[in-house]
C-alpha cells in the first residue's frame, strides 16, 4: 500500500533512519486523510474508526498515532459520539437496552453509555408509548395475545419491562397479564436489526 510513497514496503533494513521517519510521516498522513474522510460523513467512536482503518490495511502504529492526534483536536470524541448516538436512535424509537447494546459494539465504555442514557432528557416511558402508537395505533390492546405481541415488539426495540408496562398501561402488580421477559443486559446486540421498524 505504501510503495507509492517511494519506499519499498518490506525492505526496512535498506532505509536510513531519515527515510524510515519520512515513510512513517507519510503513512500517518495517509491514515489521517482516510480517518478525516470517514469522520466527514458522520461521527464515529474511536474503536469503530480504529476497526475501519485497520480493515483498510493501515499499520496499527499509524492508526494509534492518528487517533491520538484527532482526539486531542476533538475531531473524534467518544463522548460526543455517544450523546449523538443516543439522541439519534431514541428519535428512531429505540429504547435504552438496545441503544446500550449497540454502543457496546462500537467500543464505548459502560460508564460513558450509562452517563449519556441517564443524562439524556429522553422520557423513555413516553417514547415506548409513542413507538407502540406508531406501530399499532392509538387503541390499547384488548386481548392477552395483542398485549403479548406489542410487548414483544417493544422489547425488540430495546425497552425494559417497566417502560413496556407504562406504554401498555399495565398494573405492575398484575404480572400474570403478560409474560414479559426480565430486562436482559444484551452485550452483543444479537437479534437487533437497526433498520427494522
Amino acid at each position: 500500500m505504501f510503495e507509492a510513497a517511494g519506499f519499498p514496503a518490506a525492505d526496512d533494513e535498506a532505509l536510513t533512519p531519515e527515510q524510515l521517519a519520512e515513510r512513517a510521516r507519510k503513512q500517518d498522513k495517509e491514515v489521517e486523510v482516510a480517518a478525516v474522510r470517514l469522520l466527514s460523513r458522520r461521527e464515529h467512536s474511536t474503536e469503530e474508526l480504529k476497526r475501519k482503518l485497520a480493515a483498510k490495511g493501515y499499520p496499527e502504529a499509524s492508526i494509534a498515532t492518528v487517533l491520538d492526534k484527532l482526539g486531542k483536536k476533538k475531531w473524534v470524541s467518544d463522548e460526543r459520539f455517544t450523546a449523538n448516538y443516543v439522541h439519534h436512535h431514541a428519535r428512531r424509537g429505540q429504547g435504552p437496552v438496545r441503544i446500550r447494546a449497540q454502543l457496546r459494539q462500537q467500543g464505548v465504555t459502560d460508564s460513558e453509555i450509562q452517563q449519556k442514557i441517564a443524562g439524556s432528557e429522553q422520557d423513555w416511558n413516553g417514547l415506548a408509548a409513542e413507538t407502540r402508537r406508531r406501530k399499532f395505533g392509538v387503541e390499547l390492546p384488548k386481548t392477552a395475545a395483542e398485549r403479548a405481541k406489542q410487548a414483544r415488539f417493544l422489547q425488540y426495540r430495546g425497552f425494559n419491562s417497566d417502560q413496556i408496562r407504562a406504554a401498555l398501561k399495565f398494573d405492575p402488580h398484575l404480572d400474570d397479564q403478560l409474560d414479559i421477559e426480565p430486562e436482559k443486559d444484551v452485550d452483543s446486540g444479537a437479534g437487533f436489526d437497526p433498520d427494522h421498524s
